[in-house]
């Protein structure tokens, strides 16, 4: 199910209000914006809007068994990279980039913005449908620039039902055919990446694999494999 509203600042944040206030929100459930005046991505970076885009939040309840809040961004980001893939010509040049983007051309097509509210996971997504916003340093797309630009409700529809799909897989397999998935349509094993976050000097190794919990593992020059939890990923070399 989705509901469209006209304008709100941010989906997200309109859904944990809900939640907050003891709202029952079903899993199917989305909020899409027709336009969003104080969309927030990662560490609260600003998220540009654009007419014509795709902008919406869902909510996944977590199980008991549920033991891992990170790894279902393995199973949202195959979902969202499959529903793109019905709407460009050529699939093979949409690339997962870990953690939570989506690539065309190796520019930002689409990113990912997970929350946890009590048991509730809200699942934040932009798409590019009908025009790529300008970052300064960093290359970005939109669909438009490949294939003829998707009606928004359309590609929601499709969204929606690639991520119950995979949502449903994850916790039948205990999630190893999304990572698989995922392995297959991310930059390939030895890409060198270099990983920055708020602590430090940025990391340098090549991609080796990721872990159950959602965790990137580099190879690195020195030493033992190194997992990241957290940070930002650039493309450095890829193979």
């Amino acid at each position: 199910m989705l509901e469209v509203v006209a304008e709100t600042g941010s989906t997200n944040a309109d859904i944990a209000a809900r939640l907050r206030s003891g709202e029952d929100i079903p899993e199917g459930y989305w909020l899409v914006a027709d336009r969003q005046t104080a969309g927030k991505g990662r560490r609260g970076r600003e998220w540009h809007d654009g007419a014509g885009n795709f902008m919406g939040s869902t909510v996944i309840h977590l199980r008991d068994d549920d033991t891992n809040f990170g790894a279902f961004n393995i199973p949202i980001s195959v979902a969202l990279r499959d529903a793109v893939a019905g709407f460009v010509p050529d699939p093979s040049l949409l690339m997962l980039k870990w953690p939570n983007d989506l690539l065309l051309d190796r520019a930002k097509l689409a990113g990912v913005l997970m929350e946890l509210v009590g048991d509730k996971i809200i699942v934040g997504i932009g798409v590019n449908l009908a025009s790529a916003p300008h970052v300064p340093n960093r290359r970005t797309a939109a669909i438009v620039d490949v294939a003829q630009q998707p009606r928004r409700n359309d590609f929601g529809d499709a969204l929606a039902d690639a991520i119950a799909r995979w949502l449903l897989r994850f916790r039948e397999d205990d999630g190893i055919g999304a990572r698989s998935r995922w392995l297959e349509y991310a930059h390939p094993r030895g890409t060198r990446l270099r990983v920055s976050d708020s602590g430090g000097e940025p990391i340098e190794g090549d991609f080796m694999m990721l872990a159950p919990n959602g965790s990137l593992v580099l190879r690195m020059a020195k030493g033992p494999p190194r997992p990241v939890h957290v940070g930002d990923v650039e493309l450095v070399e890829v193979l």
